[in-house]
């Protein structure tokens, strides 16, 4: 069964406007500041939410896929610009260095198989990375075929053909997704943004491939965790790299993002998939944020910083995340980021934080 993804509704973009709050003279100017941002999906419904509860600017977030995020930044035409898949120091295009970027993780996020299976029920499907690898690779078509049942011994699965759905566009989610698949199946060459799929359709933006999988019975997809849970579509549980079968959830996700690292010497690039631990969850990642180094308005880049600050450290921005099943950065993390901002975002000779 072959479907186009063009017959699949997308949502569009969300554009996030908060109220504004005069708290103070600060505060007062913040308010009449508008910060733009455009890139990854997979964090979107987060960057929303941070959005609507800040009071002292108005925050503009569109979500158009981390490869157009990463163009935005580079050709200024944003304050800020979001990715799934980090860029790597350096002098190359686009390079952190090459670009003249500051790279930082806004939170740490998992990734997972969503599912429209007929009598399957979420969290109860269990799948490893080596059938899911062989799921996207065209060589299990069958939901009752004996690799998944061989996972499911007590589960009813169907003689119904699997729909294979992945991204179309650049998209960080895929990075994070097709890193993992490499890890764990020999048999899996491929990995970055935008690849070349051996089987499946294809649907743009996080948005897209949910509202694909929710309306196709047969189908799987990869998404986020939050778009999952917001849209009430069933996901899969999986085993891990120390043996243990584990849901999605922020306890799992953070277990993995135990493994992370935060210095500016490499970008704060963290790679989090497939760690050991026995409650960590394989399909683990980090989402990031992109600025310029050099701003051309100390207002407009101390007021960007400030918002982040804000949803780093106040316990709206910390609770914000962990309802919607994000993990917050641990304090450290966000004290080196922090010192990043001074030594490197600058507005002319003067740094905006």
């Amino acid at each position: 069964m072959r479907l186009s993804a063009r017959s699949w509704p997308v949502r569009a973009g969300i554009v996030c406007g908060v109220g504004l709050a005069m708290l103070g003279s600060a505060s007062a100017a913040f308010a009449k500041t508008t910060i733009t941002g455009q890139g990854a999906t997979a964090p979107q419904l987060l960057y929303q939410k941070w959005a609507s509860n800040y009071g002292s600017a108005k925050i503009n977030y569109q979500g158009t896929g981390s490869g157009a995020g990463i163009n935005a930044i580079v050709a200024g035409t944003v304050n800020f610009g979001a990715s799934d898949q980090p860029l790597a120091r350096g002098t190359g295009s686009p390079s952190l260095d090459g670009s003249k970027l500051v790279q930082f993780p806004s939170c740490i996020e998992g990734i997972v198989p969503i599912v429209n299976v007929p009598g399957v029920k979420s969290g109860k499907l269990k799948l490893t990375g080596a059938v899911l690898a062989q799921i996207y690779l065209g060589k299990i078509t069958k939901w009752n075929d004996s690799r998944i049942k061989s996972l499911n011994p007590g589960l009813s699965l169907p003689n119904k053909g699997i729909i294979v759905v992945h991204r179309s566009d650049k998209s960080g989610t895929t990075y994070i997704f097709t890193m993992y698949l490499t890890k764990v199946y020999s048999g899996w060459k491929q990995q970055g943004m935008q690849i070349t799929w051996p089987a499946g359709v294809g649907a743009a933006k996080s948005s897209g491939v949910a509202s694909a999988v929710k309306q196709h019975s047969g189908s799987i997809g990869y998404v986020e965790y939050a778009w999952a849970v917001t849209d009430k579509i069933a996901y899969a549980q999986m085993k891990n790299a120390s043996g243990g079968w584990v849901l999605p959830s922020e306890k799992t996700f953070a277990a993995a993002g135990t493994h992370a690292k935060y210095t500016w010497s490499n970008g704060f690039a963290t790679n989090l998939e497939n760690m050991k631990g026995t409650t960590a969850w394989p399909i683990t990642g980090e989402t990031y944020i992109l600025v310029r180094r050099s701003q051309s308005s100390y207002a407009t880049a101390h007021a960007m910083l400030s918002f982040f600050n804000w949803a780093f450290k106040s316990s709206t921005g910390v609770s914000d995340a962990k309802k919607l099943t994000f993990v917050p950065l641990p304090k450290t993390a966000v004290t080196a980021i922090e010192k990043t901002w001074h030594s490197t975002v600058r507005a002319g000779s003067k740094p905006c934080w």
